[in-house]
């Protein structure tokens, strides 16, 4: 299976979570509920995947937890927050520059409408062009995100 065509499951499965039970919930909840939709996608995901960093030649395995790994090839991180800063853009960032992995979601559950609450981070992707979604997803590439940051 293809990162695009897990991406769409994710979003879909974060849509049918949104509409059923709307904003407002703490992020464990969102969590269980879009775990319950992926497994019911058939989708392969890991759950609080512990990453280690690399300082000056140590792996410390204190650092990083990511919400889900789908697939073994997307990282979703959850929240539930009332307003969009880059940092959340950024710490999704870090972790796919740390786990070498491509295509990340980074899902925001409070708010009206999922669609605005869905961001696409992609990490220096090299593969063929991505098309783009009826979703209105906003694609950032780890270039922009450098430029935001600073």
């Amino acid at each position: 299976m293809e990162q695009n065509e897990i991406t769409d499951r994710v979003i879909g499965g974060a849509i049918e979570v949104h509409r059923q039970l709307g904003p407002g919930l703490l992020e464990s909840a969102d969590e269980e509920c879009l775990c319950y939709e992926l497994s019911r996608s058939n989708l392969c995901f890991e759950r609080q995947v512990h990453l280690p960093v690399d300082y000056k030649g140590l792996r410390l395995d204190c650092a990083y937890r990511l919400d889900l790994v789908v697939e073994g090839l997307v990282i979703v991180e959850i929240k539930a927050i009332d307003e969009w800063l880059p940092i959340h853009s950024s710490q999704l960032l870090r972790y796919l520059r740390a786990s070498r992995k491509q295509v990340g979601l980074l899902i925001n559950f409070n708010v009206e409408a999922l669609k605005d609450g869905i961001h696409r981070i992609v990490n220096e992707y090299t593969g063929p062009p991505i098309s783009k979604s009826p979703r209105n997803l906003r694609v950032l590439r780890a270039s922009a995100l450098n430029k935001e940051a600073n």
